[in-house]
């Protein structure tokens, strides 16, 4: 049984950040998520592309943005439990609630924050008959480990960029990566295709299009593919194939929480909190659901500020949180770091 202050469902942006603001408060967190690495989208869909909306950064790429925001709130030593989807929820007489996760795996926590984007992500499979009963047996969806694939032989089908970056990536680790496209073309950072281009050149990349992988085969585990390029069909020997079309945003098992949803998303009060209709439950970021809603990122950084002075109050009943701005107050980490400006100097001038 993990035991926390705030238990946040969603390792996008917002419930990232939702841990710095917590740890302002003296508040622990934990977070869960179904994806295999924190960031959400920016860090599943779009590492490389900038965002540019960020107040402060002009612009900055995805991927660094989920990496300043662990920075941020390393000093207040979140855990994580990745590659797990909360799965079921159960209120306590004392207000806390137990929510257990798809492998079983329970969370007891006073406040939970639901911060899940647009729902658990699920990967946009191929329709590829018996494509099921290889998956672990030579197909991936995700890339949790490349030193798996080392001095193995991969295809890579999609023609974005999760599929160029990771065929790039993959180039110096197995002994063979062929990326397979639908079209010539391919939609992603420039620079990321030019570096295909110079690996296909070089040879370090075998690059098929347009064509589409129409088969799998093996017995116990991938032994080959089936591919019908330019109208004739014809096999690849490898050991691992890697579908990358994106992936599908479903609100999942929350949405059998008793929440009231709309249109796919969590109504919440933002007149006040972004609570929801259960008392002790908020939703933040994309998930969420009221008049006026923008779904961008520094709207969730908003409504995870207010959420967690809200968490204060349900898990210290009756005391006074006075705001403090941490230019004056300084920041304390749970780690027993300080982070604060430079104290003024009292000095007579004569």
């Amino acid at each position: 049984m993990v035991k926390t202050d705030i238990l946040i469902i969603g390792a996008g942006p917002t419930g990232l950040f939702a841990v710095f603001e917590a740890g302002l408060l003296k508040l622990k967190c934990h977070i869960l998520d179904a994806l295999p690495q924190a960031g959400g989208q920016l860090s599943e869909l779009y590492p490389k592309k900038p965002i540019y909306d960020i107040p402060g950064f002009p612009e900055v790429l995805a991927g660094d943005l989920v990496d300043n925001l662990m920075e941020q709130i390393k000093q207040f030593e979140p855990g994580f439990t990745l590659g797990e989807r909360a799965e079921t929820i159960a209120k306590q007489e004392d207000g806390s609630f137990i929510v257990t996760s798809n492998k079983g795996k329970k969370f007891h926590a006073s406040v939970v924050a639901i911060a899940g984007g647009l729902g658990s992500f699920e990967p946009r499979k191929p329709l590829i008959e018996d494509i099921e009963f290889y998956e672990d047996k030579g197909v991936k969806y995700f890339i949790k480990n490349p030193e798996k694939f080392r001095d193995k032989r991969v295809v890579i089908a999609g023609g974005g960029d999760s599929a160029l970056d990771w065929s790039i990536f993959l180039s110096n680790i197995a002994s063979e990566v062929t990326l397979i496209h639908r079209r010539n073309e391919f939609r992603g950072a420039l620079d990321s295709v030019e570096k295909v281009q110079e690996l296909k050149d070089s040879g370090k990349i075998k690059l098929i299009t347009p064509a589409e992988v129409v088969g799998l085969n093996g017995a116990e585990h991938l032994e080959s593919i089936d591919i019908e390029e330019d109208g004739a069909h014809r096999t690849i020997p490898t050991d691992y194939f890697i579908p990358l079309f994106g992936l599908t945003p479903k609100l999942g098992p929350i949405g059998h929480w008793g929440l009231e949803i709309e249109k796919n998303a969590i109504k919440v009060n933002n007149a006040l909190d972004y609570q929801t209709n259960i008392p002790g439950i908020f939703a933040i970021g994309d998930v969420n659901t009221y008049p006026g809603k923008l779904k961008l990122i520094l709207c969730g950084f908003h409504e995870a500020t207010l959420m967690c002075q809200a968490a204060y109050q349900i898990i210290n009943p009756g005391k006074k949180y006075v705001l403090k701005y941490t230019t004056v107050s300084g920041v304390d980490g749970f780690d027993g770091t300080r982070k604060e400006a430079p104290k003024a100097v009292v000095k007579a001038i004569v």
